[in-house]
């Protein structure tokens, strides 16, 4: 892996706890952090009450560039795990489910978009 590939996944395993922690402190449980799957992967699945949020976390240096970060590929492939998710854990078809967006941006608190896309069927 070269130090550049390096350096960025660093930062955005960074990001992705910092979304942890900014979203632990609004009251949600993290239930899985980078979920994988065959189909995709989903960055922090998380709950609060009888909501369970399929977080995309996004890292870039102005809060400008990570509004316009999520690509329809990367709504479908979060998505599909979601889906893989969900019918691993029956229980979860109880609640209701939504897909989050948190962005993170050096020197400011992140932002969290709650129910910020819906992946196409």
């Amino acid at each position: 892996m070269s130090d550049k590939r390096r350096r960025a996944y660093r930062q955005g395993h960074m990001a992705e706890m910092a979304a942890a922690l900014f979203l632990m402190m609004k009251g949600y449980r993290i239930l899985a952090r980078r979920y994988r799957t065959p189909l995709g992967e989903i960055d922090l699945i998380a709950r609060r009450g009888r909501t369970v949020a399929f977080v995309e976390v996004k890292l870039r240096g102005e809060r400008e560039a990570a509004d316009w970060a999520l690509t329809p590929r990367s709504e479908r492939r979060i998505g599909a795990a979601a889906s893989v998710w969900t019918s691993r854990h029956p229980a979860a078809m109880e609640f209701t489910q939504r897909f989050d967006l948190v962005l993170v941006s050096p020197f400011r608190l992140p932002r969290h978009l709650a129910d910020a896309f819906r992946p196409p069927n």
